[in-house]
């Protein structure tokens, strides 16, 4: 859990002001969204990640790096915040 936890961390500094929650489902799959912390207003959900493959400092590089195209792609993230 405390790799679950840091992953969080990571995630919403990389993304700040949004806020970030993870949770695992029972076949160890991870799923992300991100959200406005005051509106609650939900920008991205991605299910179904392996977290057997997020356990390197590059994966976790990489996934944000999809994130941040996934949102810039539906237009609701500000370049600005990153």
């Amino acid at each position: 859990m405390n790799h679950l936890a840091q992953l969080r961390t990571q995630l919403e500094q990389s993304f700040s002001p949004l806020a970030c929650e993870c949770a695992l489902t029972g076949d160890n799959s991870l799923t992300v969204k991100l959200y406005h912390r005051e509106t609650g207003q939900v920008d991205l959900v991605v299910s179904g990640l392996n977290m057997a493959t997020l356990r390197t400092p590059e994966a976790v590089t990489a996934l944000i790096e999809e994130l941040q195209y996934e949102l810039e792609s539906i237009g609701l993230h500000r370049s600005s915040a990153l």
